[in-house]
């Protein structure tokens, strides 16, 4: 007499091979997924530090923009109003 079909063992190994084909299906999409949260936080962290050096560029153009920071800038450079003499000083001694 040939062995009896064991139904109960040929069920599970059949359940087993369905659960393996649909972990490989969900593999490739899981993988893209993690990959567009990934490049969505990078990308979010590059628009705040964009925000942050726009902020910045704006404080700095505001302070620009009073006459006396502005001065006080042009000074620090070496500039000169129209009309005024610049000295250059040398031979001072090396403060500690």
């Amino acid at each position: 007499m040939p062995p009896a079909i064991r139904w109960d063992r040929l069920s599970r190994y059949g359940l087993l091979a369905v659960l393996g084909v649909l972990t490989v299906l969900y593999v490739n999409p899981l993988r893209h997924y993690v990959s567009t949260v990934r490049q969505a936080h990078k990308r979010a962290a590059d628009v705040h530090a964009l925000e942050r050096a726009n902020r910045a560029l704006r404080d700095q153009e505001r302070a620009l923009s009073n006459r006396s920071v502005l001065a006080t800038k042009a000074r620090s450079l070496g500039m000169v109003l129209p009309g005024e003499r610049s000295y250059v000083v040398t031979g001072l001694p090396k403060g500690k």
